[in-house]
């Protein structure tokens, strides 16, 4: 039985966000870590969860919050207008375009790597760039080079508004951070059994040298867990009969880990 559970992945190019879990008594404070809190596995292919419900990040008051449940978008920029970006998706939230159109200042109907950093960092959190070039890389068309058009904003911002959710889930204590246990917490939570030393491999990426507990931002937790989700869905795209194993030509293994292994800074 594979440990990542039976489910089947939306055949779309840009990647999906888990589904947020239902509320749990599990806390990591009454958790004997000698043993995996249960996991839990979702059916990836129902429709997404509604916004969450935890505070916004940045505190602002109900108010200034959109009803997509993002911050208001900053002042002095000109209004949405549909004009030249005809290819959002119907229904999409002016904030979302009003974010797209703030920063392609040239009009071309794309964005590229800085832009989109400065349009989630001012909705989000504060993006480090080697997290925006991955997400770039993930949700491009497969044959654009690495910029986005309105489509894949769209997809972006939706799944980012989904790791926002779990992310505050599993934020025990409200710090803003995620530490190594609340991280292990919320990959169960997701459906993901991620070995204790593939966990610590994955968080040796982000310590700093000073023997520090590592405790992940939302841009470094969104990293880690499209780093999970992508190589796990890859494998599963292989593993047809959901065992837990897979058979694998080369090139297909290296296609699959070289993009989360290259160092996007």
């Amino acid at each position: 039985m594979s440990s990542y559970g039976r489910y089947n992945s939306p055949q779309s190019y840009a990647p999906s966000a888990p589904e947020l879990p239902p509320p749990s008594n599990y806390t990591s404070q009454n958790t004997n870590y000698t043993q995996p809190p249960p996991p839990s596995y979702n059916n990836y292919t129902q429709p997404p969860p509604p916004s969450s419900n935890y505070n916004h990040p940045h505190n602002y008051p109900p108010s200034q919050v959109s009803s997509s449940g993002y911050p208001p978008s900053s002042s002095g920029y000109p209004p949405s207008s549909s004009s030249g970006y005809s290819n959002f998706p119907p229904g999409t939230n002016q904030d979302v375009i009003r974010s797209f159109q703030m920063v392609d200042r040239d009009r071309s109907g794309f964005i590229d790597d800085r832009e989109l950093q400065q349009a989630l960092s001012s909705s989000f959190h504060s993006f480090n760039l080697r997290t925006i070039r991955l997400l770039m890389f993930l949700f491009k068309h497969p044959h654009e080079s690495l910029r986005i058009g309105p489509k894949e904003f769209t997809e972006l911002w939706n799944c980012l508004g989904h790791w926002r959710g779990i992310f505050e889930r599993y934020d025990k204590d409200r710090s803003g951070k995620i530490d190594p246990l609340e991280l292990r917490d919320a990959l169960y939570g997701i459906g993901y059994a991620v070995p204790a030393s593939v966990l610590q491999l994955l968080l040796s990426k982000y310590s700093d040298g000073n023997n520090r507990r590592v405790e992940l931002g939302f841009d470094s937790f969104v990293e880690c867990g499209m780093i999970i989700k992508g190589l796990t869905d890859k494998f599963k795209d292989k593993d047809k009969r959901y065992s837990g194993s897979a058979t694998l030509a080369y090139d297909d293994f290296m296609s699959m880990v070289i993009p989360f292994l290259v160092s996007y800074d």
